[in-house]
């Protein structure tokens, strides 16, 4: 039987008294005369929820279930933000390595969001009412007897819902909505670095020797003629290191063998060995590495933008843009008769520092 064939007679009582209360117009057959007939509404199927609490009670479970899953998910979310290296991947079949930072993020993030919606679907076709209501058109002005049923439509609808009567529902959904929005918190972590000290240290410590960058092999005093300019890193920093990169470009170090008579400073000539000093090679500038040297004036220049510095008093910026002398390692000579650093540099190295936190 088509739905047109429907006869009033079998209509529910409300929703046939409604037809008639909203103007729909008269259920009939069309014809020529009325090709347009209304045929009505089908009567209304009961879902095994409306008529049996245990159906009722496992939807109910279900959607419990997937809220608290979208809770899970969001928790995942953020631990993978927190525990898995931006650098680590993963081979996933069939699509082959991937970043497991993304990968994790993704899979929790969608898991939380999917779960939501689809605890709400599955509230809504299994527990809410599903009762076809037909409506005529309104003006767009409510009058306020139109307000007073939109009003009493809604509090039938929340009544219907069984959000006080399906507690384990209503407290799972706020507690899946209220933790999704903490993976955006999360995420703007990303907005810029976390002030730590990280840029006021580098790997030079007490007792470090100084490595040969050329030679990879510890410096002994002997090693550095006068006038000479020789490259050096700290004990221990390999170039396969995965932070080498990370480390070099702080701790990179340039050291230089002057007459004791010739250096100026007080303090550089305390902290040298012999008239040898060491000093950061990064350029206080936008940090690039420093490798011009002039023997006779004992100046060092920049290539970037040609920032020049007196190794004789200080390192201090005597042309170009740089904003402040370069740093100075102290170092000495251990017992086998190495060269060897007496802590880290006192101040932070680089350009720019106090901008950059």
């Amino acid at each position: 039987m088509s739905s047109q064939d429907i006869p009033e007679e079998n209509l529910p009582a409300e929703q046939s008294a409604g037809h008639h209360e909203h103007g729909h117009g008269a259920v009939g057959v069309a014809d020529e005369r009325n090709p347009f007939a209304d045929p009505g509404l089908p009567p209304h199927e009961h879902r095994v929820q409306d008529i049996d609490e245990r159906a009722a009670k496992r939807s109910e479970r279900a959607v419990a279930f997937l809220f608290t899953l979208s809770m899970l998910a969001t928790v995942g979310f953020i631990a993978s933000y927190v525990a898995i290296p931006a650098d680590k991947s993963v081979f996933v079949f069939p699509i082959g390595h991937l970043s497991a930072l993304n990968f994790a993020l993704g899979l929790t993030l969608g898991t939380a969001l999917f779960t939501i919606g689809a605890g709400a679907v599955h509230w809504a076709r299994t527990l809410m009412s599903d009762v076809e209501v037909a409506d005529e058109r309104h003006p767009i002005a409510a009058t306020p007897e139109v307000r007073a049923k939109v009003h009493e439509d809604f509090k039938q609808g929340a009544k219907e819902s069984a959000m006080g009567r399906r507690k384990l529902i209503r407290n799972t959904m706020f507690g899946a909505i209220a933790l999704v929005p903490l993976s955006g918190v999360v995420l703007l972590r990303d907005l810029g670095p976390l002030p730590e000290d990280k840029l006021r240290h580098t790997l030079w410590a007490k007792g470090k020797l100084l490595v040969n960058m050329n030679t990879n092999e510890p410096l002994r005093p002997s090693d550095v003629a006068v006038g000479s300019l020789t490259f050096a890193k700290p004990e221990g920093l390999e170039e396969h290191d995965e932070d080498f990169q990370n480390e070099i470009a702080k701790a990179a170090l340039m050291i230089v063998r002057l007459q004791p008579e010739n250096i100026k400073d007080k303090r550089e000539l305390e902290w040298s060995h012999e008239g040898i000093v060491a000093y950061s090679k990064i350029c206080t500038h936008v940090g690039c590495p420093i490798s011009l040297y002039e023997q006779q004036t004992h100046h060092v220049l920049c290539p970037c933008h040609q920032s020049t510095f007196d190794l004789s008093d200080g390192a201090r910026v005597i042309f170009g843009p740089a904003g402040h002398a370069l740093p100075q390692l102290r170092i000495g000579v251990n017992d086998e008769g190495y060269l060897e650093a007496r802590g880290d540099f006192e101040e932070p190295v680089g350009p720019a520092f106090w901008e950059r936190g």
